[in-house]
């Protein structure tokens, strides 16, 4: 019963921010809270992975620091980065102060010359924060071991200054869309959550909830088409985001039904590829059919 209690209540504060959840992702988030353990998050993109931390960190009332991994991406974007101008315009005011080389290095290498990078700073934070380590999967397999220590034992090892001990234990999320496989070392560290593309139901509930003005048999033929389309073979499937760009540029158009030629001249709006574009031209009567839509022009 006290399960059941925390779930609902997760996904009550989840709704709050206008984010439709299920049982599974309140009660990966509860038992992430509850444990104190990363969350990864694994799927499609656009089915909302990152607007997970979005929201949390608007419902807990609290900051959203976000690190957005790429290749190359290393410890001084990640963790730290010392102030290099800051610390040669010291050196140069104190050339003729009396101090010796140690006190020189020891002042230098201080709080007053580090900068915090999203890692050092969600843990230094004197209230726990949202961290959003978004799309690990982009960055290089040897990043992952920066934060592996971060992850483990909530510090993080600086050579000049020693070892940071985390003042608050941020709620970190972890997005992946499976680019690249993960180290077993991070999945170990980590809860793990899969998102997939969601039902016909889930999603019309999304688009009516996002845009409520929306006509009822235009949000329903487009939560149908979405369906039959992420059926194709396709580079690029559409997701939630996808759909709901769609709908609102439809709706905004005071469209209230779908129609070939309407399709046809917004495809672009929902798939970001021209070879999957081309191959919906080809299926789209196809589909049109399956969603109720006749396929004749005019």
């Amino acid at each position: 019963m006290e399960k059941n209690k925390s779930i609902n209540n997760i996904k009550n504060l989840l709704l709050e921010q206008s984010y439709i959840s299920d049982d599974a992702i309140a009660m990966s988030i509860h038992l992430a809270m509850f444990l104190k353990k990363p969350l990864l998050i694994e799927g499609p993109a656009g089915v909302g992975k990152t607007e997970i931390a979005k929201v949390m960190s608007k419902a807990l009332n609290t900051n959203l620091i976000r690190l957005q991994c790429y290749e190359g991406l290393d410890a001084n974007q990640a963790i730290y980065e010392w102030n290099y101008q800051k610390q040669l315009l010291y050196l140069k005011m104190n050339e003729q102060a009396d101090l010796s080389y140690n006190e020189k290095e020891e002042t230098i290498f201080s709080d007053d010359f580090l900068m915090e990078r999203p890692l050092l700073k969600s843990i230094m934070a004197e209230e726990s924060q949202v961290l959003l380590i978004d799309e690990i999967d982009r960055a290089d397999e040897e990043f992952e071991s920066f934060f592996l220590e971060l992850l483990s034992d909530w510090q993080i090892t600086i050579p000049e200054v020693g070892t940071r001990k985390a003042k608050s234990i941020p709620f970190v999320i972890v997005t992946s869309n499976r680019v690249r496989e993960l180290s077993e070392a991070l999945r170990r560290r980590c809860l793990y959550l899969w998102i997939d593309y969601p039902t016909f139901e889930k999603e019309l509930e999304i688009v009516q909830m996002k845009l409520p003005e929306i006509n009822e048999k235009l949000a329903t033929q487009i939560c149908h088409f979405m369906e039959e389309v992420r059926q194709l073979k396709l580079e690029k499937l559409p997701g939630i985001a996808e759909t709901i760009d769609w709908a609102t540029a439809l709706s905004s158009m005071h469209i209230d039904h779908l129609e070939k030629e309407i399709v046809e001249s917004t495809l672009g709006v929902i798939l970001k590829d021209w070879q999957d574009i081309r191959d919906a031209q080809m299926s789209l009567s196809e589909l049109l059919d399956k969603v109720g839509v006749t396929s004749k022009m005019g």
